[in-house]
């Protein structure tokens, strides 16, 4: 008899034509779940006949209550290498194998700078107006050329961004941590001498943080008050980086001039969300990480991932921290 696979959040319905499924379907029957299943108890009843899970990112959290009430589940499989939402130490001690997979950061730096230049010139608004006989011409937009480019964060996709922002002409600063003269020297980045002084000095400010304990709430209204009035903040990363009611605050008291936003803390963002009306937002449902050579590469993985745990010899496995 076939082991049960379920396919969760298949929202494009691509998840069997990215990948050749064809080296598991002897031992593996595959049910892809294109809509968004809220709520545990609901999850639980819908992939409990299932032995392995596929889940794409942070879609569908995996709390330890969540395992307890999956008895069947041998193999979680997660794309990327690193999800905050899996409880790794509830999955051993249910002794559920958690793989996950290889991907690029390419596109989150695409959608980053897709972000800025939309709110830089105000794509959004001028494209409803073309579309709908508004004005012709009705705002003006702001130069890149020149201005000052802060980055929290200079890790892979910082450095990508960083990159792109000096190839417009932009000085780039950046800040974090764990940061070092070195590093930010050897990407021709200007340190910032604190988190302070990169949000007040600079024109966009882009974040590219892990979220953890560390900077979780980085950016409160505090922060956020510090940022120039004619500044955009553009978050890519994880929304709870940025305190989300002092964003709104901010963005409807004209704080900072706009924000570009791709994560939410509650997603999908439910109908009435104040983050689907909010003035001088730019925002995206999650799509940092949506493109086709990804997505093939993420559910290439997810495919190789089944077959070597039913070789007996998983590979890729994710384990809880020492």
């Amino acid at each position: 008899m076939k082991l049960r696979c379920a396919v969760l959040d298949d929202y494009q319905d691509v998840a069997l034509s990215a990948a050749d499924w064809s080296g598991v379907l002897d031992a593996v029957e595959v049910a892809p779940f294109h809509e968004h299943i809220a709520g545990e108890e609901a999850v639980a009843e819908a992939i409990g006949d299932c032995e392995i899970v596929v889940i794409m990112r942070e879609r569908t959290p995996f709390p330890a209550s969540l395992f307890a009430r999956l008895p069947r589940l041998k193999l979680l499989v997660t794309t990327g290498m690193r999800n905050a939402s899996v409880d790794l130490e509830a999955a051993a001690h249910h002794g559920v194998t958690v793989c996950g997979t290889g991907g690029a950061s390419e596109p989150t730096t695409e959608l980053t700078w897709a972000l800025i230049l939309g709110l830089a010139r105000h794509v959004v608004p001028e494209n409803t107006a073309l579309r709908d006989g508004g004005p012709w011409q009705s705002t003006v937009g702001t130069d890149l050329h020149g201005r000052r480019l802060g980055l929290l964060g200079l890790g892979r996709i910082g450095t990508q961004v960083a990159r792109v922002g000096r190839a417009f002409g932009m000085e780039v600063a950046a800040w974090s941590e764990n940061l070092t003269a070195e590093r930010a020297e050897a990407e021709r980045v200007r340190p910032a001498g604190s988190k302070e002084e990169l949000l007040e000095t600079s024109d966009i400010v882009s974040v590219h943080l892990v979220l953890s304990d560390r900077t979780r709430g980085l950016l409160g209204a505090a922060e956020l008050r510090r940022m120039r009035p004619t500044a955009l903040l553009v978050n890519t990363s994880r929304a709870a980086i940025v305190d989300q009611a002092a964003l709104a605050e901010a963005l409807r008291e004209g704080w900072i001039a706009g924000a570009g936003v791709d994560v939410f803390e509650r997603e999908p963002l439910p109908p009435g969300d104040p983050f689907r009306s909010l003035p001088n937002l730019l925002a995206t449902p999650h799509l940092g990480y949506v493109t086709r050579d990804n997505y093939e590469r993420f559910y290439g993985d997810v495919v190789e991932d089944i077959r070597a745990y039913l070789d007996g010899a998983p590979i890729r496995r994710l384990s809880p921290p020492a």
